[in-house]
């Protein structure tokens, strides 16, 4: 559960600065703390990227299993300083290290460092080495410094803390502060550019950060970033989805917002996907739906008492629609945002998603902070390109080339115009 944090990113900027720097990245030492966590450890790495971090233990694979493609490129070793541990929580879902201890983070630190640092938040409900294959191997191999959280709460019973998915939003904040702090601390200086990246709740993550604390980032890559707003969420397409998929209702499906040419992927997202999704995070916002149930009746069929397929957002009580509004998105972005999202998602699909995202910016008077990449034959993740590789073209790519085009456009050239792109198995032109 969720605690205040009271430090403030300026106060922790200057004390660390004025105290005395007793080491840099080249020494690979435990040189600065983490300021507010709970607890910390430091591990001094040969290697920092997923081909060491697995050898060493300073990962987890599940966590960040079935995301990409195995046609991702292998990641170059990068040497540097790894910082595990966790600020202070009531909840307990994230059982890695054996903490039993949620808001867990993870902060790599290169020994060759570019001065820049890429913050985010897991996918789904995963932990915190989620972003480990598809964003830090990267960003660590350009000479970024990478840190994530496991966003306060993690695994398919997140709904159990009260934090929820407003706690999301907070761990993020919280994260940037101290590792900007600890940056200035551990290399002499304060990092010149901080980004925000993620993917689907981790975009979320990005959209509501430049959104709302935007003097924390220079600018954010949204990987099809989960989109909550009053008139367009999960919680109104899933249930449509979860009616008309088993009864071959193809044209609902289409009305609903699954775009044509997916259904190769609708039985996979049915399976695993959508009856989970929507009964675990209409849980998180609509405890009182099935009453002392939680989270409903897996796979129950339209028509059963207090079904998941049966949920009509709109007719939920004033109460549902503030827990909504607490995590809704506006499109008022402060600092310069690049959308991705696949054409053919089939978990959030685009015309329900990233669509309505991008008009939400226009709508908002922020269209030039934002480029809007939609990746032709692109899925939710990579993880089925493998299985499909004849109709599904892999994001990972366009994410790699979205980066160098936020480096660029934070140096004075503007990326191109949004557009529907392309991708080939290891290559992305935006």
């Amino acid at each position: 559960m969720l605690r205040r944090f009271v430090p403030t990113a300026v106060g922790l900027l200057i004390a660390l600065l004025l105290s005395p720097v007793t080491a840099g990245a080249a020494t690979c030492r435990p040189a600065a703390r983490v300021p507010g966590a709970e607890l910390q450890e430091w591990s001094c790495l040969d290697d920092l990227s997923t081909a060491g971090t697995v050898a060493s233990g300073h990962t987890v694979p599940a966590d960040w299993a079935g995301l990409t493609a195995s046609t991702l490129p292998a990641p170059t070793p990068v040497p540097g300083m790894q910082v595990d541990g966790y600020f202070p929580d009531t909840s307990t879902t994230n059982t890695h290290h054996g903490w039993n201890h949620d808001s867990q983070f993870v902060l790599r630190l290169p020994a060759h460092w570019n001065g820049g640092l890429v913050v985010g938040g897991s996918p789904g409900n995963r932990a915190q080495y989620a972003n480990d294959r598809a964003i830090a191997d990267y960003v660590l191999a350009q000479g970024y410094a990478f840190a994530a959280t496991d966003k306060g709460n993690t695994g398919v019973r997140f709904f159990t803390d009260p934090g929820g998915v407003a706690e999301w939003n907070f761990r993020l904040t919280q994260l940037t502060v101290a590792a900007k702090a600890t940056l200035a601390r551990y290399y002499g200086r304060p990092p010149v550019r901080t980004l925000a990246a993620g993917m689907s709740n981790g975009g979320y993550l990005v959209r509501w950060q430049l959104e709302n604390r935007p003097g924390l980032y220079d600018g954010g890559v949204d990987w099809e970033g989960t989109l909550w707003s009053q008139h367009d969420n999960l919680l109104e397409f899933l249930p449509a989805a979860l009616r008309a998929y088993p009864a071959g209702d193809h044209d609902a499906m289409l009305k609903a917002g699954f775009a044509p040419g997916s259904e190769f992927l609708w039985d996979f997202h049915y399976r695993v996907y959508w009856d989970l999704t929507q009964r675990i995070y209409r849980e998180s916002l609509d405890p009182g739906y099935d009453g002392d149930l939680q989270a409903g009746s897996p796979f129950c069929q339209s028509g059963t008492p207090n079904c998941d397929a049966d949920y009509d957002y709109a007719a939920r009580p004033a109460s549902v629609h503030r827990a909504v509004e607490r995590i809704s998105l506006t499109g008022r972005i402060g600092k310069p945002l690049i959308t991705l999202h696949g054409t053919l998602d089939s978990l959030l699909p685009i015309s329900r998603d990233s669509d309505v995202y991008d008009r939400m910016i226009g709508e908002a008077g922020r269209a030039g902070l934002h480029r809007y990449y939609r990746v032709d034959g692109g899925n939710h993740v990579d993880g089925l390109v493998d299985t499909f590789p004849d109709r599904l073209r892999p994001i990972a790519p366009c994410f790699r080339s979205a980066v160098s085009a936020l480096d660029g456009w934070l140096s004075g050239t503007r990326p191109p115009v949004s557009a529907t792109v392309a991708p080939t198995a290891t290559t992305c032109t935006l």
